[in-house]
C-alpha cells in the first residue's frame, strides 16, 4: 500500500534517512532473493548429482544393457555439469548481495572435501614478502608465530604443480601485535586451481569442444584426479569473473559501423529428448574495407528461433546488416524503427549456392568417373555462377583498400557486370515457369535487389556473409564432440565464452594464453581500466613488453 502524500516528513533529514531506510530494505530483500536462488541452485545440482551416481551404480550391478544406458549417463553428466556451475554462479551472486547488507545471513555451499592435490605432485613455495614493521606501533622487533599456507593447483604445459603460498606470521615483541602479509587474490572464490589451469579448463570446453567429464579422465590417466562438480564449480566462477569482460566486447561490437549476423541450430537437453535451440553471432570485422577498430564477434543462446530474438540482440543498433532473408530481421530494416533503420546488405554467396547446385561440372565429373549419376546441369546456372564468380575476382583485388576506393572500383567495373546480370536473368526467367528452380532462385534475389546491389554504393558493404559463417564453423564442428547443451543457462555461458574466445582469435592472440592472463589479474585490475584486457588492447601491449625487453 502507497504511503499517502500528507504522511511523508518534510524535513530533508527526515526524507533522506527516509529513503537510506527504503534502499536498506531494498538491498536485504534483493540479498534474501539472491540466497534462496544460491539454495535453490544447490539443490538442483545435488538432485542431479545424486541421479548421476545411481544411473553409474545401476549399470554397475546389471551390467551393460544397452547403448541407451551409456548415453543417459553421459545426458546426466551433462546436466550435472550444468547444474553445478549455475549453482556456484548463484552463490557468487548472493556473496555480492549479502556483501551489501548487515542483516542478511551469508551462504556458503556445503561441498564435499577436496582430493585435488595429490602427493606425488612437485611442490612449489613461494613466500610473500613478510611485514618489515608492526601495523599497531611501527616498531621492528618481530617474531614469527607461524604460517598460512594457500595450495593453488596449477598447470604447466605437460607439468603438473601445487603452488604453495605461504604468508608468514610475525608478532610484535613491543605491544604482542601480530603481523601478516594480506593474502593474495585468486582468479576464483577459494581458488583452488590456478588462472593457467582455469584457462586450460574453459579453452578445452568452448575452443576446443571436450566436455569436462573427458577432460576429467584424461587428468587423471596424468596422475592428477579432479572430480567433475570441482571443474563446474570453477566454469560457473570463470564465467562470472570474465561477464564485465563481455560487456565491453558487445558494447564494442554494437559500435559496429557494419556488422555480419547469422544463426546456427544448437541442441539442447529437454525432459527426455532433444530439442533445437539456436546460437546466433554478430561479427564486427572492419578489415575488408581497411577500418582501424580491431574485429570481435558476439554470440547469443536463445530456445528457439523467434522473431523477438534478433530484434533484442540488435534493440540499440543502427547501421548496416549482412545477414540471409530471414523473416526475424524484417522488422529491423523499417524505416521508423528507434534508433535508427538498418539498412538490409545481401549475401551474394547465398544467392549463389543455388545455380551452383545446378552448374557444378566438376561434382558431375566425379559422379561419371564413380559410374553414377550424373547431375542435370543448366547453362543458364553457369551462365550466372560464371556472372557471378566475375564479381568475386574484383572484389579480391580491393579486399583491404579503404571504402572510398571500394567505391570508385565497384562503380567502373562491378556495376556494369550486375546490370548485365540483372538484364540477362530477366530475361530468362520469363522463359521459365513460376515453379522451376532456377525462377525460384532468380525471384529470390529480384525481390531483394536493393540489397543485392548495395554495395555499389557503399564501400563497407561486403559481397558475401562469409564472416558470420566462419564464426559459427566451430559450433557446427564442435555438435559433434559435445553432442548438446545440458540445459540454457549452459547455452547461454557457452554463447559467452564463445564471444570471447572467437574475438581473441580474430585477433591473433592465443585464446588459452590471453585467459590465463586475464584470469591472473581481473580480481585486482581497475574497473576504470577494464578495457586493457580486451584482446586487442592486451595484445598490444604485450607487443610492447617484449619490444622494450628486446630494447
Amino acid at each position: 500500500m502507497d504511503t499517502p502524500r500528507d504522511a511523508l516528513p518534510e524535513d530533508i533529514t527526515a526524507l533522506r534517512e527516509a529513503l537510506a531506510s527504503e534502499r536498506a530494505k531494498a538491498l536485504d530483500i534483493a540479498a534474501e532473493l539472491a540466497v534462496a536462488l544460491a539454495k535453490a541452485s544447490e539443490d538442483s545440482a545435488l538432485i542431479a548429482q545424486q541421479k548421476l551416481q545411481i544411473a553409474k551404480l545401476q549399470r554397475q550391478i546389471y551390467g551393460q544393457r544397452s547403448e541407451r544406458s551409456s548415453r543417459l549417463i553421459d545426458q546426466l553428466t551433462l546436466t550435472f555439469e550444468e547444474l553445478e556451475s549455475s549453482a556456484t554462479e548463484d552463490e557468487l551472486a548472493a556473496e555480492k548481495a549479502v556483501a551489501k547488507t548487515t542483516t542478511v545471513r551469508g551462504f556458503t555451499r556445503t561441498r564435499s572435501e577436496r582430493n585435488t592435490f595429490p602427493d606425488h605432485l612437485p611442490r612449489e613455495r613461494v613466500v610473500i614478502d613478510p611485514p618489515t614493521a608492526c601495523e599497531c606501533c611501527g616498531g621492528s622487533r618481530l617474531r614469527k608465530l607461524g604460517e598460512d599456507v594457500t595450495r593453488t593447483l596449477e598447470s604447466v604445459p605437460r607439468q603438473w604443480t601445487v603452488i604453495e603460498t605461504v604468508r608468514e606470521k610475525f608478532s610484535c615483541r613491543d605491544c604482542e601485535k601480530i603481523s601478516q602479509a594480506p593474502a593474495a587474490f585468486h582468479a576464483v572464490a577459494r581458488g583452488w586451481a590456478g588462472p593457467s589451469l582455469l584457462a586450460m579448463i574453459m579453452f578445452e570446453k568452448f575452443g576446443q569442444h571436450q566436455p569436462l567429464n573427458r577432460q576429467a579422465e584424461r587428468y587423471a590417466l596424468e596422475g592428477v584426479p579432479i572430480a567433475l562438480s570441482t571443474m563446474a564449480d570453477a566454469v560457473g566462477a570463470v564465467c562470472a569473473s570474465l561477464d564485465p569482460l563481455l560487456r565491453l566486447v558487445e558494447s564494442h561490437v554494437m559500435a559496429a559501423e557494419r556488422l555480419h549476423g547469422d544463426d546456427t541450430t544448437v541442441p539442447v537437453l529437454a525432459l527426455g529428448k532433444c530439442d533445437v535451440a539456436r546460437c546466433w553471432v554478430y561479427v564486427k570485422d572492419d578489415r575488408p574495407y581497411g577500418g582501424a577498430d580491431p574485429p570481435a564477434a558476439m554470440f547469443y543462446y536463445s530456445r528457439d528461433r523467434r522473431v523477438e530474438h534478433p530484434q533484442a540482440h540488435l534493440a540499440n543498433y543502427s547501421g548496416i546488416l549482412q545477414a540471409d532473408a530471414f523473416g526475424g530481421y524484417t522488422k529491423l530494416y523499417e524505416p521508423q524503427r528507434s534508433p535508427g533503420p538498418i539498412r538490409e546488405a545481401a549475401c551474394w554467396v547465398h544467392a549463389r549456392r543455388p545455380f551452383f547446385a545446378m552448374a557444378d561440372l566438376e561434382e558431375n565429373a566425379r559422379r561419371k568417373a564413380a559410374g553414377k549419376k550424373e547431375i542435370a546441369l543448366s547453362p543458364i546456372a553457369i551462365e550466372i555462377v560464371r556472372r557471378i564468380d566475375a564479381l568475386f575476382e574484383i572484389e579480391r583485388s580491393i579486399n583491404g583498400q579503404n571504402a572510398d576506393h571500394r567505391k570508385t572500383v565497384r562503380q567502373a567495373q562491378s556495376a556494369p557486370l550486375v546490370a548485365d546480370l540483372e538484364a540477362y536473368m530477366r530475361e530468362q526467367c520469363a522463359k521459365l515457369s513460376r515453379g522451376h528452380d532456377l525462377a525460384k532462385a532468380m525471384n529470390y534475389m529480384f525481390k531483394r535487389w536493393g540489397s543485392f546491389t548495395r554495395f555499389l554504393d557503399d564501400g563497407r558493404v561486403c559481397l558475401s556473409n562469409n564472416a558470420a559463417e566462419r564464426a559459427l564453423r566451430g559450433i557446427a564442428l564442435g555438435r559433434k564432440s559435445w553432442l548438446f547443451c545440458g540445459s540454457d543457462r549452459g547455452g547461454r555461458r557457452a554463447a559467452a565464452m564463445y564471444s570471447l574466445i572467437f574475438s581473441a582469435k580474430m585477433n591473433d592472440v592465443d585464446p588459452q594464453a590471453w585467459l590465463a592472463d586475464v584470469l591472473a589479474r581481473i580480481a585486482t585490475h581497475p574497473a576504470h581500466r577494464l578495457d586493457e584486457l580486451l584482446p586487442w588492447n592486451w595484445k598490444t601491449a604485450q607487443q610492447q613488453g617484449l619490444a622494450a625487453q628486446a630494447a
